[in-house]
């Protein structure tokens, strides 16, 4: 049962990857594509616009999982320097399991009726010609949270000296 967790794991990790690759190719050649045309030709467009604001969007809610999964998350604890290993793995699974898995849990079930509403309206930018799916960046959000959920109970899971993704 362990290995098939963490296998899943790291498969959402690896597609969490492959999102936040594609979403900062989106951003880069948008905003490259906005900079050229308001500088260059004196146009722009408000879709354009709004696909890299979506492309942000996606890459910094996707990259937080994503950092979860190779131990990037910032620890707060000034003594954790001189602290033990056995200390530091134990206060992660703590924070893991009391703090992590119910906050993300708690913000998905309640983000989940203003995300039915959102697709129930299919949800489209608020600027006029602006582009739609709104409701579909905000699904990033519950899929955020529920990577960081896979992610909190892979690294619980996980044995004490095994390398992370």
């Amino acid at each position: 049962m362990r290995g098939a967790v963490l296998a899943i794991a790291r498969w959402c990790d690896r597609l969490t990857a492959w999102a936040c690759a594609a979403a900062l190719a989106v951003l880069v050649a948008t905003v490259l594509a906005i900079v050229l045309l308001r500088f260059g030709f004196d146009t722009g467009f408000i879709k354009l616009q709004n696909l890299a604001g979506y492309a942000f969007a996606v890459l910094l809610i996707l990259s937080v999982p994503y950092c979860l999964a190779r131990g990037g998350h910032v620890r707060v604890d000034v003594l954790s320097e001189r602290l033990p290993p056995a200390y530091l793995r134990g206060a992660d699974l703590v924070a893991l399991v009391i703090f992590l898995i119910p906050v993300f849990g708690l913000m998905v079930w309640a983000f989940l009726p203003d995300l039915r509403f959102s697709w129930a309206i299919r949800e489209g930018s608020v600027e006029t010609g602006g582009l739609g799916g709104v409701y579909l960046v905000k699904t990033m959000i519950a899929v955020s949270g529920g990577l960081m959920i896979v992610q909190g109970i892979a690294a619980v899971l996980r044995p004490a000296g095994e390398q992370r993704p």
